[in-house]
């Protein structure tokens, strides 16, 4: 099978080695997506709402780059350093997704690579057809 590496100029991705989605065949994995700015800093510090939906564009943007389109999302998994503000990110998570309605988990963990980051978000896609 053909396998697509997605970049999305994240300052993190050469130095640890991952790629933001990869595809393969009809099967788009992204990676856990920080609100990261365009120049690398942390997007909207403090605002969890706005992070999400940072996170949320990048994602998108991984996603239509590798062929694909958020209907294609089947399953996202958000990460979160305070799980008590779950309604700010699931506001700007249903901007996105209440018409798809992908499987989707919500989950708190300790904290992140920069601490600066309320949120990560994964995607998973199946498209329709292959290359």
């Amino acid at each position: 099978m053909v396998r697509k590496n997605i970049s999305s100029g994240s300052p993190y991705e050469k130095p640890i080695g991952f790629s933001r989605a990869v595809r393969i065949g009809n099967f788009i994995s992204v990676s856990g997506t920080a609100p990261i700015a365009p120049k690398g800093s942390t997007a909207y510090p403090n605002n969890l709402y706005s992070q999400t939906k940072q996170c949320l564009e990048i994602i998108k943007k991984a996603i239509e780059d590798a062929g694909g389109n958020l209907s294609n999302v089947i399953r996202t998994r958000v990460m979160l350093t305070d799980i008590s503000k779950w309604k700010e990110a699931a506001q700007a998570h249903g901007e996105f997704f209440s018409e798809i309605r992908p499987a989707c988990t919500f989950l708190e963990i300790n904290r992140f690579v920069d601490p600066n980051w309320l949120i990560e978000i994964e995607a998973d896609c199946v498209m329709d057809n292959d290359y």
